[in-house]
């Protein structure tokens, strides 16, 4: 399963020259790695699982910052089928989907002594939503419905917890794909210099671009970008220059180096290119993630159940695959870097185990830490 360097992906030339000219953006992308200022030997770990599927709740665990180590501290439950969990930025609210037929969203107090409280759920007026994020000012909460193909906004409290859902808005245009009954919103996340949110519709083969009025909590289009039919893009990572985003195309087993204009938060696909994971159907790539210097992106690939390594090169414009290595379970679902970047954390579906990594800093090589962790029905994994 280990491959040779086999291709370079990058955008058009058009948009390199753009992010040339632009600033830096200084926010930290969504996927990206963060620098912690002060070492821990410790870090809280929070794994997401389908319950309608055998899945205990919200695993509790802690992982060792240098072994990757991770022991099991018990598990959080009352949150039904909770397959996407992210953090409030202060690091004081859990948020999880709840992907059902009649998609909720919760919040959950983090206690520091590992006593944690469910604060509520809210409706997110779709059905099965898979993805979520906050803003980065920590006063909104995104949510995408994989079933109904839209996107939800909720307002975050004081408190953490959330508020009645302020917008809805669902992916009309353009017509569905080959082989699709309707637009499958799959991923939303903020621009890195905080000026857009863009969610991801593998339905439709688009990712939309709005705009969100911060005291009205609303969104509003503006742009959307469309993939070659049938691609089925997934998930995205911003480069954290904030010029480039990666995209991973789920149903044509590929990734996209795709431009990104701030001023006007138009997305500029380049030409899909292979993940080294085989070909359309032999592979589903989840999720991309990159490392905080820029220089690394690294996707899971389910089937192929393998880690694909690319270098960033050309200010972030273009990827060199540099190969791939087994992931160590069945159907890597999803990907995570430990806060300083120097672990790298995989969900594996269908083997109920969580990889851990050791990544290294100057190379990108990726290192096993030991045997997979056991957690029943793993599809998420949030280290802190």
């Amino acid at each position: 399963m280990v491959a040779a360097a086999v291709a370079t992906l990058s955008v058009p030339a058009t948009a390199t020259a753009t992010a040339t000219q632009t600033a830096t953006a200084t926010a930290t992308a969504p996927g990206t790695a963060t620098r912690s200022r002060q070492p821990r030997a410790t870090g809280p770990l929070f794994i997401g699982t389908y319950t309608s599927s055998g899945g205990p709740g919200i695993g509790l665990a802690t992982y060792d910052t240098a072994t990757g180590h991770i022991t099991a501290t018990g598990t959080l439950q009352g949150v039904g089928d909770p397959s996407y969990l992210t953090a409030h930025p202060d690091g004081t609210t859990l948020y999880a989907v709840n992907e059902r037929q009649d998609g909720g969203v919760t919040a959950i107090a983090l206690g520091a002594d590992g006593g944690h409280t469910v604060l509520g759920t809210r409706g997110t007026g779709g059905s099965s939503p898979c993805h979520l994020s906050v803003h980065p000012g920590g006063r909104w909460l995104f949510s995408a419905n994989y079933g109904s193909g839209d996107v939800a906004v909720h307002p975050i409290e004081a408190s953490g917890a959330l508020g009645e859902r302020t917008d809805l808005l669902t992916h009309s245009e353009p017509a569905p794909g080959p082989g699709q009954n309707g637009p499958h919103a799959h991923q939303i996340v903020t621009s890195p210099d905080g000026g857009h949110v863009l969610a991801v519709d593998l339905g439709t083969d688009s990712v939309y671009t709005y705009r969100l009025d911060e005291t009205a909590g609303t969104l509003t289009r503006v742009s959307y970008a469309t993939l070659p039919a049938g691609a089925g893009p997934r998930h995205l990572v911003f480069h954290p220059s904030g010029q480039f985003a990666y995209l991973a195309n789920e149903l044509n087993n590929t990734i996209a180096v795709c431009g990104y204009a701030p001023d006007s938060g138009a997305l500029t696909p380049g030409s899909p290119s292979p993940t080294g994971a085989g070909g359309a159907g032999d592979s589903f790539p989840s999720q991309p993630v990159i490392t905080a210097n820029g220089a690394f992106v690294f996707l899971a690939n389910r089937g192929h159940n393998s880690l694909s390594r690319f270098a960033v090169e050309n200010n972030g414009a273009g990827l060199r695959l540099l190969g791939t290595v087994p992931v160590g379970g069945d159907y890597p679902r999803q990907l995570a870097l430990s806060p300083d970047g120097t672990l790298l954390f995989a969900a594996n579906q269908r083997s109920n185990a969580v990889s851990v990594f050791h990544v290294d800093q100057d190379s990108g090589q990726l290192a096993s830490a030991g045997p997979p962790f056991t957690s029943p029905v793993a599809v998420c994994v949030l280290p802190l």
